[in-house]
């Protein structure tokens, strides 16, 4: 070989390795979904079985772009510095296209901070903090379950409706438990005025004294009580206050309380009479939603969770968008999920240009015992396009705007 022509192929070859892997030909189109797989199993697990169920059906129908559609799984122990290291790792050596995952909001905020500095697309399928999309929002990251302040819009609607005008508040002490709570005042007072808090308990996450908890509730004699913990400590103080007759002759109004994540490891221990915001999988057997139960339970011969169903969105979402954007080029991605619509397992939902929240919405029900264990009743499904903030207050919330 002559030396000239030695010396161009050595820096063609150069030139390839320099580019970053999502621009070389690839014979799938990767994403990188990140999550507390070990840390947060129960959600986590039914989560991944959703996205792997609708990847399969992707795939079967041809794939996105005439190209398989591939996630690839990584573990983040639930500790935000791990997850922005594994982000960077899945763009720049994984090859992957853009970023999805996360269920802790403190974790989802650090991966959203760093797309938006980066200029990756991040799809966050589970964290609820308000401030992912607004307070903290940027142009890279899109959020898909119904957030904080949608459901907390939904509990407080049903509370209005009732005679309670003391109200007591119990919520870990992050982002996601503030937000939750702060939602939940605003839209209760903006309904009915003269309601009043008359305690608030900040628990640390997943760390709570639930007899000291109970034990303060108690004493500021609440008419109702507005409850956001969950795992763990949903079950030490749905114990501790059944125990000591917290909840008797009061309105209990219960953040995610419903999700089957959290309710069925209960048993008959599960609260009733309690309103809630949850997944009555049991119920839904027609349209988008029952066609999904049937396809999950036919797939995994096990029922589906709220996380199932949010994986399953997930993989839609990102499908839709990568169609819409004919490219998997990051600022033409970027530009198709703003104000992308989906047809997705909940009916058709719409990821807003102004704060790219999407208008899942929620199902909102009173809990009760059934055959020995917790489900929901008298449920309905909010649509989430109708809890929102309007734009005015969007932009007010969100400086970029």
């Amino acid at each position: 070989m002559k030396r000239k022509t030695f010396l161009r192929g050595l820096a063609a070859a150069a030139a390839l390795v320099a580019l970053p892997l999502p621009a070389l030909a690839q014979d799938t189109i990767k994403i990188g979904e990140i999550n507390h797989y070990k840390r947060m199993a129960a959600f986590a697990g039914p989560y991944k079985m959703g996205i792997e169920l609708a990847v399969e059906e992707v795939n079967a129908a041809g794939g996105v772009l005439g190209k398989p559609l591939e996630f690839i799984f990584r573990d983040d122990q639930g500790e935000p510095g791990e997850a922005v290291k594994i982000a960077e790792e899945l763009m720049t050596r994984e090859g992957a296209v853009m970023l999805t995952g996360t269920i802790l909001s403190n974790v989802g905020l650090a991966i959203s901070s760093f797309a938006g500095e980066k200029g990756y697309v991040y799809l966050a399928s589970e964290p609820l903090a308000d401030s992912l999309v607004w307070a903290q929002g940027n142009a890279y990251t899109f959020r898909l379950r119904s957030s904080t302040y949608m459901q907390a819009a939904m509990l407080a609607e049903a509370a209005a409706k009732t005679d309670a005008v003391r109200f007591a508040t119990i919520a870990p002490n992050y982002a996601y438990g503030k937000d939750a709570v702060a939602a939940f005042k605003e839209n209760l007072l903006r309904l009915k005025p003269e309601a009043e808090f008359v305690a608030e308990q900040w628990p640390a996450l997943f760390k709570i004294d639930a007899g000291a908890e109970v034990q303060a509730l108690e004493r500021a004699k609440p008419d109702a009580i507005y409850n956001v913990t969950f795992g763990p400590d949903l079950a030490k103080f749905v114990r501790d206050g059944t125990d000591r007759g917290l909840f008797e002759g009061r309105n209990v109004y219960g953040l995610l309380s419903g999700e089957p994540e959290y309710l069925d490891p209960l048993g008959d221990e599960a609260p009733e009479g309690w309103t809630v915001t949850g997944f009555p999988w049991y119920d839904l057997n027609d349209g988008p939603a029952g066609d999904f139960v049937a396809a999950y339970q036919a797939r995994y011969d096990d029922y589906p969770r709220l996380g199932s169903i949010v994986g399953y969105m997930t993989v839609q979402s990102i499908a839709a968008a990568l169609e819409r954007a004919g490219s998997t080029e990051t600022e033409a991605i970027r530009e198709a999920f703003e104000g992308l619509e989906v047809a997705s397992a909940m009916g058709d939902i719409t990821f807003r240009e102004i704060d790219n929240q999407s208008t899942m919405g929620a199902y909102v029900g009173a809990t009760a015992l059934q055959d020995g264990k917790g489900v929901m009743v008298d449920w309905e499904y909010k649509d989430g396009a109708n809890y929102l903030p309007s734009d005015e207050e969007v932009r007010a919330l969100r400086p970029s705007q």
